[in-house]
């Protein structure tokens, strides 16, 4: 039995009355009252240009690739050390992807390599901000311009994070966000978000959205009439997942106060052992800032990090490793151009996430890191 779980989604005790009340307006197939307070609230804090919402963060990037207008060879580079929706995002619109490095400081994607990855078929760069801390953006965006590339931000984990002082999202051509439950903020269990900060995808992500048609133009009163006019999907979420995520969004503030609160108690906890070397906490850079979404440790080696995580689920607390190498992976090994890539390799093999959510206690976390201690 699992005294202290990985993940526990927060309710902030709104989410059934504004579900209700999405009900009770029998208004629920999307893009209704819920869905553009939400997109409201998100591009007014944030200066998004335009926010859609969507059933996932998959739909997300699936929609940021097909507004990259991708042809079959084109290249996107990602991390390997990223989730598998980064990469189907740009296969699935028949693009290579090549494969960058992570930085030896934190897994986030190492912008002074990029240079050598670009070709004459190079289109896309897609930084992902792994555990909601900034990208060297300048970096990136130096790159890109050079060579006339779009940016997508994945921003999954990212919500609340900045670089610089500027929103995470707002920086790219355009961004994809997760509210899946294991988000700082969640829309029920799934859900996502499309931010489209560049002008020329505004419309087209708006009929991409609505299944290839017009139709929200039609029912703003800026056409008589709609139709298909482009490719598209049913990428719009329910009015029920967007009324759980307006309870989320109004509490925001209150919940990642608590996540910091909760994320600086691990660091200054643990901090003893990592100045012994025996691990490596998170890095955070100056030109990012902390929004909380994780907390993880890097081990010396796999052997290391599968006791850590067997010790502590002896003593009932779940601490879980997380993504595998994509590079490396049974679907895209013999795809790959045959670099090595071991700073993916080593957080694949390293890194261990332990346990963070709103509801986690102070008393929890002191838990956490005393058995900790105890195992070292």
């Amino acid at each position: 039995m699992i005294a202290v779980p990985f993940n526990k989604p927060h309710l902030t005790g709104k989410e059934a009355h504004y579900m209700y009340e999405a009900v009770y307006e029998c208004k629920l197939s999307g893009n209704g009252k819920f869905t553009k307070r939400c997109q409201q609230w998100l591009e007014d804090r944030y200066g998004f240009r335009k926010c859609l919402l969507t059933s996932s963060g998959t739909d997300a990037l699936e929609m940021c690739a097909m507004l990259c207008q991708l042809h079959p060879g084109d290249e996107v580079i990602i991390p390997s050390y990223t989730f598998v929706s980064t990469a189907l995002a740009f296969l699935r619109e028949g693009a290579k992807v090549v494969f960058a490095d992570s930085m030896s400081r934190n897994p986030n994607i190492d912008a002074d390599l990029l240079e050598s990855l670009i070709t004459p078929r190079t289109k896309v760069i897609v930084p992902v901000h792994y555990a909601g801390v900034a990208c060297d953006m300048d970096a990136i965006l130096a790159v890109a311009n050079k060579h006339n590339l779009l940016v997508v931000e994945d921003a999954a984990q990212a919500i609340d994070s900045y670089y610089k002082g500027r929103p995470l999202g707002s920086i790219g051509h355009l961004a994809a966000f997760s509210f899946h439950e294991t988000k700082n903020i969640t829309a029920g269990g799934e859900g996502g978000l499309l931010v489209v900060n560049d002008e020329r995808f505004v419309r087209r992500a708006e009929i991409i959205w609505e299944k290839g048609t017009n139709r929200a133009e039609f029912f703003r009163g800026e056409v008589n009439k709609y139709g298909w006019v482009d490719m598209g999907s049913s990428f719009l979420p329910s009015e029920v997942n967007a009324a759980f995520l307006w309870a989320q969004l109004e509490n925001l503030d209150a919940i990642q106060e608590k996540r910091k609160q909760l994320w600086l108690r691990y660091y200054e906890s643990l901090k003893p052992l990592a100045e012994q070397g025996l691990f490596v906490l998170p890095d955070v850079p100056d030109y990012a800032s902390l929004n909380a979404h994780m907390f993880y440790l890097v081990l010396p080696s796999l052997e290391k990090r599968t006791a850590l995580i067997a010790n502590l689920r002896e003593r009932g607390i779940q601490a879980v490793f997380h993504y595998l190498s994509l590079h490396s992976s049974d679907y895209y090994r013999d795809k790959h151009d045959g670099r090595a890539l071991p700073q993916c390799d080593r957080y694949a093999d390293c890194l261990v996430r332990l346990p963070l959510y709103y509801d986690l206690t102070i008393e929890q976390v002191d838990e956490i890191c005393q058995a900790i201690h105890t195992i070292f």
